[in-house]
């Protein structure tokens, strides 16, 4: 908690809202690109890009965040030492099991433009791993997550996810059958 509120003396608090986040089941990425706008201030209608306008940003439940796919086992953060050979690699699932808010700063940081404001609007960002923060005197504002729009199907593929839905149903239809072909001679059998 200390260092959540390390760097708010060099912040400018006046006038900026605080923004709450909470990851719990967020798909990473689209959490750190809404982050990311708000950072920046790319929501307000007086965003001008050389000036810091964005809001103080707070993400709760950073260790409930959801990734699409095989990312947890395939995506690779990487990192040089310094060193010769000394490439250091780490997974997602183990910097989630290590630091998670690390995954999320990593994301919202490299959707930020590089340059001079990069790191005056990595001091807005605040994450924390559960739900408690030590910023519950503020006037907090929880923000809302557009809703996730779901592109609707290609035909092509349309028609193989139904062709693939009749067949699962035609074979389940076919072992009632088997089933009840099985009872029936077992009951003249036994009469």
């Amino acid at each position: 908690m200390q260092k959540a509120l390390a760097g708010l003396r060099r912040i400018n608090l006046e006038g900026l809202r605080w923004r709450v986040f909470d990851a719990k089941g967020q798909v990473l990425g689209r959490l750190a690109s809404q982050v990311a706008t708000v950072v920046q201030g790319k929501d307000k209608p007086t965003y001008a890009p050389n000036r810091d306008d964005g809001d103080m940003c707070i993400v709760l439940n950073a260790k409930d965040i959801c990734v699409t796919g095989r990312k947890l086992k395939n995506k690779v953060y990487y990192w040089h030492t310094g060193y010769i050979g000394h490439l250091k690699e780490r997974t997602l699932k183990e910097q989630m099991e290590r630091d998670p808010t690390e995954a999320i700063r990593k994301a919202v940081l490299r959707m930020l433009p590089r340059n001079k404001l990069r790191d005056d609007r990595d001091r807005k960002l605040r994450i924390f791993p559960g739900s408690e923060h030590p910023f519950g005197d503020r006037p907090l504002e929880p923000y809302v997550m557009p809703p996730r729009r779901v592109r609707e199907l290609r035909p092509r593929v349309r028609r193989a996810m139904i062709r693939e839905q009749k067949k699962a149903e035609m074979q389940q239809s076919n072992k009632d059958m088997r089933k009840n072909r099985k009872k029936e001679v077992e009951a003249e059998v036994t009469a």
